[in-house]
C-alpha cells in the first residue's frame, strides 16, 4: 500500500520548498556608518534622553487600538488552531431518546373490530467516529494554523514597533512646530524693532514713506505665519495623543522643542541580522511556512480517506429493562473511501496552494529586498542630515552677525533699507531651514531604528520548518 500511495502523490508532484533569503543578503553595508555603535535594543526610545517621550510610548503600549486589535486577531488565530487541531481526535456523541408510537389497527385489519395498538421505545446510545490521519492531511493543516498563529504574534510586534515609531516620529514633527512657532515670535520682534528704527528716521526724513511701507510688510507677514504654526502644532500634538488610544482632550503635552531631545547612537548590525529582526520579514517567511504546509494537505488529499465508526447503547421497549444487561446493542465498522471522480476539484485547489506558496515566496523575497533599501536609505539620511545640520548651522551664524550689524548700521542711518530688508529675509529663513534639517536627523534615526526591527530579536522556537516531508511506512515520499 505504501508503494501505491507513494505512486499516487508522484503524480501530484512534488512538495514546495521556499527560497533561500540569506544567499541574497550583502555581507555589510553600502552606506556604511562612519562609526561603530552598539546594536539597537528594545529600550531604543530612551536613547533619545526625554521622559516625556517615553511616558508616552509606554502608554501607547498599553491602550493603543490598533495594538488592541493586533491582540484580538492573536486570540482568533489560537482559536482557529484549536478547531483545526480538533479533526486529529475521534468525535464523540452521546444520544438519549423515547418515543410513543399508534398503529392504526386498520393497517393490521380488513374488517372490524380494528384495534390500534401502541408501542413505546428507550434509548441510550454513544457513537464516535474517527478519521485517521494516516497521510498527514490533518497534520499539515495543524502545522499551517501554528505557522499561522506565530506569524500573528509577529505581527503584534510589527504593529507595536509602527505605533512606537509613528509616536516618536508625530513628538518630533510637534517638537520642531514649537521651534518654528518660537523663532517666528521672534522673528516679529526683531522685525518690529527694525520697523521702529525705520519710523525713526523717516520721521528725521532719511527714508522714505515706501521704505516703512516695506518693513511693515514684513511685520505683517512675520505675524501671520505665527497662526498657521499655532495650528500645525495643535494639530500634530492631537495626532500624538490619539496613538496612545486617547482623546485629544484626555492628554497634555509639554512638549518643548527639539532640543529636550537628543540623537541617540544608532548601529544597523549585520545585514544577515534582518531575517531575525524585522518583524515584518519573520511573518512573511511564517506565512511561506503556513503555505507550504497547505500544498502538503492538498497533495493528502488524493490519497484514501481512513475512518472507524462505532456506536453502543441500551434500548429496551420498556423503560424498567432498559438498563438490563440485555438491553445493550452495538456496532463498530471500519471503512476507506477514495474519490474517483470530482470534476478536477482536488487538482484545482492543489494548483490554487502551490500558487499561493509561490506568491508568499515572492512576497518575502520582496520584504528582503524592501527592508535592505529601508537601512540603506535609513544609513544616507542620516550621514547627510548630519553634514547639512553643520553647514545650515553655519549659515544662521552667519546671517545672525549680518542682522546685528544691519541693525546697528541701520540706526547709525548708514545703510539701504533695502539691505535690511533682504537680512532679515535671509535670517528668518535660514532659521526655518535650521529646525527642518534637525527635525529629518531625527526622523532619520528613527527611520533607522524601524528598518533594523527596533531591537526585536525571533526567538529562536518561532522558527517552523519551511517544508513538511510527507511520511509513508517510514521513507520521506514527497
Amino acid at each position: 500500500m505504501a508503494v501505491a500511495m507513494a505512486a499516487m502523490l508522484a503524480g501530484c508532484g512534488e512538495a514546495v520548498v521556499g527560497p533561500d533569503a540569506t544567499a541574497e543578503l550583502p555581507a555589510v553595508w553600502r552606506e556604511a556608518p562612519r562609526a561603530s555603535s552598539a546594536e539597537i535594543g528594545r529600550d531604543w526610545i530612551e536613547g533619545f534622553g526625554n521622559s516625556e517621550l517615553a511616558r508616552l510610548v509606554g502608554l501607547a503600549d498599553l491602550d493603543n487600538l490598533d495594538l488592541a486589535a493586533a491582540r484580538a486577531r492573536i486570540e482568533a488565530a489560537v482559536a482557529q488552531l484549536t478547531v483545526t487541531a480538533a479533526g486529529s481526535w475521534p468525535g464523540v456523541s452521546g444520544s438519549a431518546n423515547t418515543s410513543k408510537t399508534v398503529s392504526p389497527g386498520t393497517a393490521s385489519s380488513s374488517s372490524p373490530p380494528f384495534t390500534s395498538r401502541v408501542g413505546d421505545s428507550h434509548r441510550l446510545g454513544l457513537s464516535a467516529s474517527w478519521q485517521i490521519d494516516l497521510w498527514g492531511r490533518t497534520r499539515a493543516g495543524v502545522a499551517a494554523s501554528e505557522a499561522s498563529l506565530e506569524a500573528t504574534k509577529v505581527d503584534l510586534e510589527a504593529v507595536r514597533l509602527s505605533v512606537t515609531t509613528a509616536l516618536a516620529d508625530s513628538w518630533f514633527q510637534a517638537a520642531a512646530a514649537e521651534d518654528r512657532l518660537r523663532l517666528a515670535r521672534e522673528n516679529v520682534a526683531v522685525a518690529e524693532r527694525t520697523l521702529a528704527a525705520i519710523r525713526r528716521r523717516f520721521d528725521v526724513g532719511t527714508v522714505t514713506a515706501l521704505d516703512v511701507a516695506q518693513q511693515e510688510s514684513v511685520v505683517a507677514g512675520q505675524r501671520a505665519a505665527v497662526p498657521d504654526l499655532e495650528t500645525q502644532l495643535r494639530q500634530t500634538r492631537n495626532s500624538l495623543v490619539v496613538l496612545t488610544g486617547r482623546a485629544p482632550e484626555a492628554l497634555t503635552i509639554r512638549g518643548g522643542g527639539l532640543g529636550r531631545a537628543r540623537l541617540p547612537k544608532v548601529g544597523p548590525g549585520l545585514p544577515s541580522r534582518l531575517l531575525v529582526r524585522r518583524p515584518d520579514i519573520r511573518g512573511a517567511e511564517l506565512r511561506l511556512a503556513a503555505a507550504a504546509a497547505n500544498v502538503e494537505a492538498a497533495r493528502a488529499a488524493f490519497l484514501p480517506d481512513v475512518s472507524l465508526t462505532g456506536s453502543a447503547g441500551l434500548s429496551s421497549a420498556f423503560l424498567k429493562n432498559l438498563l438490563r444487561p440485555e438491553a445493550f446493542a452495538g456496532s463498530i465498522a471500519a471503512g476507506v473511501t477514495e474519490t474517483i471522480f470530482d470534476g478536477g476539484a482536488r487538482e484545482g485547489r492543489l494548483a490554487q496552494s502551490r500558487a499561493q506558496h509561490a506568491e508568499l515566496a515572492a512576497n518575502y523575497r520582496k520584504t528582503v529586498h524592501e527592508a535592505l533599501a529601508d537601512v540603506e536609505n535609513a544609513l544616507v539620511a542620516i550621514e547627510q542630515t548630519r553634514r547639512r545640520e553643520a553647514l545650515q548651522g553655519a549659515v544662521v551664524e552667519a546671517a545672525q552677525r549680518t542682522q546685528r550689524l544691519m541693525e546697528q548700521r541701520l540706526s547709525e542711518g548708514t545703510i539701504p533699507i533695502t539691505t535690511v530688508l533682504d537680512a532679515q529675509r535671509t535670517l528668518f529663513q535660514a532659521q526655518d531651514t535650521l529646525v527642518s534639517v534637525r527635525l529629518a536627523r531625527f526622523r532619520a534615526a528613527v527611520s533607522l531604528i524601524a528598518a533594523v526591527g527596533g531591537g526585536w530579536v525571533a526567538p529562536e522556537r518561532e522558527t517552523p520548518p519551511v517544508r513538511r516531508p510527507m511520511v509513508l511506512g517510514g521513507t520521506d515520499r514527497s
